[in-house]
């Protein structure tokens, strides 16, 4: 049997304190529709639960992301009405385990630093056009997504024209979508929802994040060997159709 949900009891202040935001930010978020909203009691005060600490703490988390709030929108919209406070919990110790690092601020400098060598103007205008990095707004500094600088920095010595690299980069981006949406949907029907059912443990979200962790790297190998295999196998058909000594 589940344990009934705690009723909403913390004021718009004892939330926002407890979440570590402003009333201002509370009130925000509600406008913007990402908090239901709050059970209306005596005086006409409104009260609000663990739901809503849980999702606050998730937003927070997309937003550490470096997800905007249109984003963070359509993402918590996706979601289940009926998500209670663990739930959410567990929503958010999976995001914070399979997201990847979020993007740096460098200088110039330190930007080379990073990539090891001397970037021309061109060479950054050709990383920005990959995202891999991103001007600040004063324009002093780079946002840097660390994760795929590397492979941008491979990629400026490549003999392949841009607009390929770019529509390689779309291909590669489309169907990583759709393997990460079957994959989310697989996780959370066989692994998430047996682990969650019965009453509710603290426990059980650390225990979830572990779990999470130990299988993000077998997941990731098993889709690099799975998608070496078969670009192995495509240009080798690719090639012998096309080998004139045939």
């Amino acid at each position: 049997m589940t344990t009934q949900a705690p009723e909403p009891t913390l004021t718009v202040d004892e939330l926002a304190s407890r979440a570590g935001v402003t009333v201002r930010t509370v009130r925000f978020y509600s406008t913007r529709g990402l908090l239901p909203p709050p059970v209306i009691g005596p005086r006409r005060v409104g009260h609000y639960g663990p739901e809503h600490l849980s999702r606050l703490a998730l937003i927070e988390e997309l937003q550490h992301q470096g997800m905007t709030l249109s984003a963070i929108e359509r993402y918590l919209d996706a979601l289940p009405d009926d998500l209670s406070a663990h739930d959410l919990a567990i929503h958010r110790a999976l995001v914070a385990t399979w997201a990847p690092d979020a993007a740096l601020e460098s200088s110039r400098e330190e930007l080379e630093k990073r990539a090891g060598r001397a970037l021309s103007d061109s060479d950054v205008r050709r990383l920005t056009a990959m995202n891999v990095l991103a001007p600040t707004p004063d324009g002093g500094a780079f946002r840097v997504d660390v994760g795929l600088l590397r492979l941008g920095v491979a990629l400026l010595d490549v003999p392949i024209a841009h607009e390929t690299i770019l529509a390689a980069r779309g291909v590669l981006l489309e169907h990583a979508r759709t393997a990460a949406h079957e994959l989310t949907a697989l996780f959370r029907d066989e692994v998430w929802g047996p682990f969650t059912e019965g009453e509710s443990d603290p426990e059980r979200v650390e225990a979830m994040k572990s779990l999470s962790a130990h299988m993000q790297p077998m997941v990731v190998q098993a889709l690099v060997t799975a998608f070496q295999r078969s670009l192995k196998e495509e240009l080798r058909a690719a090639f012998v159709a096309e080998d004139p000594r045939d």
